[in-house]
C-alpha cells in the first residue's frame, strides 16, 4: 500500500460519497492535512470528527465565486497545497430522441466547469508549495468513458473527455513551474452514483479499491491513473480502432426501442 513519506496538504472535492469518501477516509486516516469539500456540511463534519488535521469546507463546486472564496480559506488554514484533487462530479444519460440541453448543462457544470473553477482557486496554493521548494500536483477525476464514445454518454463522456484534454494540455504549460498534473480515468466503481445505472458494469471495483489505486498512482507520480487495468486497457484499445469499427461496436451496445423520434 503506497503512501507519502511525509504529511501532505491536500484539498479534496466530492468528499462525502463514493470514491471521494473512500479517499477522504484514507487520507485523513494517514494523518495528512486534508481540506474536504462537498455540499453537505454535516457529512463533512462527520468525516473530520476526531481529526484536528482535517478541515470540513462545504462547497458547491459549480459556484465559481464560492470556489474562489474556498481557495482563500484554504490558504489561511494551510498556507499552500501539495495536492489539489478534484473529484466532484455527476452523471446523467442522454435520450437522443428527446434532446435536453438542461440535462447536458447539469452534467457539464460540475464535471467540467466545477473542475476548472477548482483549478483556478488551487493554482496559487500549488505555486506557494513550489516557492517553498516542495513538489506540487494537480489531479482530477475523469473517466474511462473519455477514451471511447458510448451510447447515451454524450453529456457525461464529453464532459470527462474535456477534463482529460484540458488537464493534459495544462500539464504542458505548468511543466516549467514544476507543477505536475495527473488525470484519473476510473472504470466502473461501485458508488451511489453508479448504483443508479440500469446496464451491466463489467469488472466493477469497490470505492476503496479505487481510492487505493488513485493514491498509489499519485504517490508514484503517474500522469494517467486508470483502473481496473484489465478493463481500461480494453477500452483504450477500442478507442483507437477505425471510426467505422468503433461505430459497429457501439451500435451493439445501443438500446433498441419501439418509440421513434
Amino acid at each position: 500500500m503506497s503512501t507519502w513519506k511525509t504529511p501532505q496538504r491536500i484539498w479534496l472535492t466530492g468528499a462525502t460519497s463514493g470514491i471521494g469518501e473512500a479517499l477522504a477516509k484514507r487520507l485523513i486516516g494517514e494523518g495528512h492535512h486534508v481540506v474536504v469539500s462537498a455540499r453537505n456540511q454535516q457529512a463533512l463534519e462527520a468525516l473530520c470528527q476526531g481529526a484536528p488535521h482535517a478541515y470540513p469546507l462545504a462547497l458547491d463546486i459549480s459556484d465559481q465565486q464560492a470556489v474562489l472564496a474556498a481557495g482563500k480559506q484554504i490558504g489561511e488554514w494551510l498556507g499552500a497545497l501539495d495536492l489539489a484533487l478534484f473529484n466532484a462530479g455527476t452523471c446523467e444519460y442522454v435520450d437522443a430522441r428527446h434532446f435536453d440541453m438542461a440535462l447536458i448543462e447539469r452534467v457539464f457544470k460540475p464535471n467540467l466547469f466545477g473542475t476548472l473553477y477548482g483549478i483556478e482557486a488551487a493554482l496559487p496554493l500549488l505555486r506557494a508549495a513550489r516557492h517553498e521548494g516542495k513538489p506540487a500536483r494537480l489531479a482530477a477525476t475523469s473517466s474511462a468513458s473519455a477514451y471511447l464514445p458510448l451510447p447515451r454518454a454524450e453529456a457525461y463522456g464529453a464532459s470527462k473527455a474535456a477534463v482529460s484534454y484540458f488537464l493534459e494540455s495544462l500539464r504542458l504549460d505548468l511543466h516549467q513551474e514544476g507543477i505536475d498534473v495527473s488525470i484519473i480515468h476510473p472504470g466502473f466503481v461501485k458508488t451511489p452514483l453508479t448504483d443508479r445505472n440500469d446496464f451491466p458494469m463489467p469488472m466493477q471495483v469497490s470505492a476503496e479499491e479505487a481510492a487505493s489505486a488513485i493514491i498509489d498512482g499519485l504517490v508514484k507520480g503517474r500522469l494517467d491513473i486508470h483502473f481496473p487495468r484489465r478493463f481500461t486497457y480494453l477500452v483504450k484499445l477500442l478507442g483507437i480502432l477505425p471510426p467505422a469499427l468503433r461505430r459497429t461496436i457501439g451500435l451493439r451496445m445501443t438500446r433498441q426501442t419501439e418509440e421513434q423520434p
